[in-house]
């Protein structure tokens, strides 16, 4: 559906907002791995990293953890899925 360059801006961003709200949250890449029953860490590296985006069954627990409105995080997740549309259709946004 999108690039590759495309996808992998959309995910380097996700990933770093999901970072940083982590770290404010005061938790470690196990403990977040732990509550949404991964076997390991890697999983929640991989989405910092920006390698995938989470999946979405998992969006609602992650905001839960983070202390964050789940909205602002479907709210970005959209926001990053609009530009990486237009983009990718040539469209140009409004000002």
């Amino acid at each position: 559906m999108f690039s590759v360059k495309k996808k992998k801006e959309m995910h380097a961003e996700i990933g770093k907002f999901l970072y940083e709200k982590r770290i404010k949250a005061g938790l470690s890449q196990k403990d977040v791995s732990d509550k949404l029953g991964y076997s390991s860490p890697q999983f929640i590296s991989n989405y910092e990293r920006g390698l995938c985006a989470p999946p979405l069954k998992k969006l609602k627990k992650i905001a839960e953890l983070y202390k964050i409105k789940p909205k602002i995080i479907a709210d970005l997740m959209i926001k990053y899925s609009i530009e990486a549309i237009y983009s990718e259709m040539d469209i140009k946004k409004k000002a």
